[in-house]
């Protein structure tokens, strides 16, 4: 069994793959193709914003959206510490400050009623996380943040595909982020990610610096990266794209189906009523974490851990002050299980069997 199975995908959609690939090696135009262009209109319209602008990576996609609010030295992004470290990562590298603040212990996300007190004058923006595939409580990060005069930059690395009372991931917030990378969602066979927003001006800023600060050929008004979609990621898109509403609701249903066998032995993901997750993981929460991994891993059920460590206690971003408790806690106790839109019942069932077994064994030599 794998943890997720991209071949599977691959054979059901490998004539379309497979045809927009040739057609890309047929046109030559591997920088910028139309490819790019199509690829962006349709996931515009797909999350129902303006402007779609191709990224090299989620990674890249933060930090040209930081670039585009013009943050940098001396200025603080109020941001989650479990995360990936490309959530921090790309804050620091503008020379900005990440201020940590802790999270919802239900949902994994940052939680809004911490957020007003971490606020200082040199706070410039909210950048929240969808982990595992559920959007954060965006309606009250962004009443908050219109009241102190601040951006928002939704991370949904995780969450594209995701709803949030009603609307879709990446339309939620002043900018949307993603990422392609192959084992998201919506994943390329490499590298990719996706700004999105409403704001005209502000595309307009972040398609000048994901090309080296360029609005025309060889004039720079501004300094920028070297950070465009590839065609052939776009290719791959596109040829995924035709699927991706399937996917997402079977990513819902596998997904469910977990919850229903699973929420009477382990701590199972809680859903907010009015969010629709795309289950990017599914994530349990079990104690002697590692030992139970490993009774899992006997048996051929591979699992991991997303994350081990809160950011706060990473060497590069280490924040000793930071008082973040819950992401602490959850940080020591996350396991991710089998999950994509290709898991077979009959696979579902043995790592439903397996995890109920080993839970049951290991709290039996407990008491």
């Amino acid at each position: 069994m794998q943890f997720i199975d991209l071949q599977a995908q691959y054979r059901q959609l490998e004539e379309g793959i497979n045809a927009r690939i040739r057609r890309v090696l047929d046109h030559g135009r591997y920088i910028l193709g139309p490819e790019v262009t199509e690829l962006e209109e349709r996931l515009a319209e797909y999350v129902g914003v303006g402007h779609c602008i191709g990224i090299s990576s989620g990674t890249d996609a933060l930090l040209v959206s930081l670039m585009a609010l013009e943050i940098g030295p001396g200025d603080e992004v109020i941001t989650t510490p479990f995360t990936f470290i490309a959530t921090g990562e790309a804050i620091v590298l503008l020379g900005a400050r990440p201020v940590f603040v802790d999270i919802d212990p239900r949902t994994y996300n940052l939680d809004p009623e911490r957020i007003e007190p971490a606020i200082t004058p040199r706070t410039r923006a909210i950048l929240p996380v969808g982990l595992y595939g559920q959007c954060a409580e965006m309606d009250a990060i962004d009443a908050l943040a219109r009241r102190h005069g601040l951006p928002v930059i939704e991370d949904a690395a995780q969450s594209f595909g995701a709803r949030y009372r009603g609307r879709r991931s990446c339309a939620l917030s002043t900018i949307g982020c993603t990422s392609f990378f192959p084992s998201k969602p919506l994943g390329s066979y490499g590298d990719g990610g996706a700004c999105f927003t409403d704001d005209a001006a502000l595309a307009a800023r972040i398609r000048q610096l994901s090309v080296h600060g360029q609005d025309r050929r060889y004039h720079h008004p501004r300094i920028g990266i070297n950070g465009r979609l590839d065609t052939l990621q776009a290719a791959v898109l596109l040829a995924k794209l035709d699927t991706f509403p399937d996917e997402v609701a079977a990513r819902e249903r596998i997904g469910g189906r977990y919850t229903e066998h699973l929420a009477d032995s382990v701590q199972v993901p809680y859903i907010e009523p009015h969010n629709r997750s795309v289950y990017a993981q599914y994530t349990i929460q079990v104690p002697q974490r590692d030992a139970f991994a490993a009774r899992l891993q006997e048996a051929g059920i591979p699992t991991a851990v997303h994350y081990p460590l809160p950011l706060t206690s990473q060497p590069a971003l280490a924040d000793p002050h930071a008082e973040v408790p819950h992401a602490t806690a959850a940080a020591e106790r996350v396991l991710s299980l089998p999950m994509s839109p290709w898991l077979t019942e009959s696979d579902q069932d043995r790592v439903i069997a397996r995890v109920r077994a080993v839970q049951h064994d290991m709290a039996t030599r407990q008491t």
